[in-house]
């Protein structure tokens, strides 16, 4: 299934909801996220069954959501267009799916990189220390995220060791 794919709709559909001035709740951008990171997660280890039912429940609230208000908003002919889009992008193989690629300065091409914020569950200093465990570079920016890069690899092993050692449960 195309969790990445479907994810970029729900998100774009609640960038139509914006630009129409309709405000989203909290709990909704919050499930909206939570299924990003697990999704990364779930690239990391695709084996994780438990990951797999997160990210969908995450999905699914998000739609529920979006579908019944875009209904009671914009009316049936609205929602089935982005039902359409969803249900496309729900038959992408998980394989098929690129990442995002944005450029960030000072890092040489060939490395790849993750953003962590750091939180009361995952202070700074654990989050540098699984970095040097996986040998990978991190850099505090100016936002209070760490950058943390290097090869592919040791970037899923650092998701990897976050999420087994410091827990993947996404909360709501």
């Amino acid at each position: 299934m195309g969790y990445l794919a479907a994810w970029k709709v729900l998100e774009e559909m609640i960038t139509d909801f914006r630009r129409r001035e309709v405000t989203i709740p909290a709990d909704v951008i919050s499930n909206l996220r939570s299924a990003k990171t697990l999704i990364n997660v779930l690239k990391a280890d695709p084996n994780c069954m438990n990951t797999v039912q997160k990210v969908e429940e995450y999905l699914f609230c998000v739609e529920s959501y979006l579908v019944s208000e875009g209904e009671k908003r914009f009316g049936k002919g609205y929602v089935e267009e982005w039902l359409g889009r969803l249900d496309e992008a729900r038959r992408k193989v998980f394989d098929e799916e690129e990442g995002e690629t944005r450029f960030i300065t000072g890092i040489p091409r060939e490395q790849k990189w993750i953003r962590v914020k750091p939180s009361d569950r995952l202070p700074l200093k654990k989050i540098k220390t699984l970095a040097d465990e996986s040998n990978l570079t991190c850099n505090l920016q100016n936002d209070g995220y760490l950058l943390v890069y290097g090869e592919e690899e040791r970037i899923k092993d650092f998701i990897k060791k976050m999420a087994t050692k410091h827990g993947s449960r996404a909360e709501k």
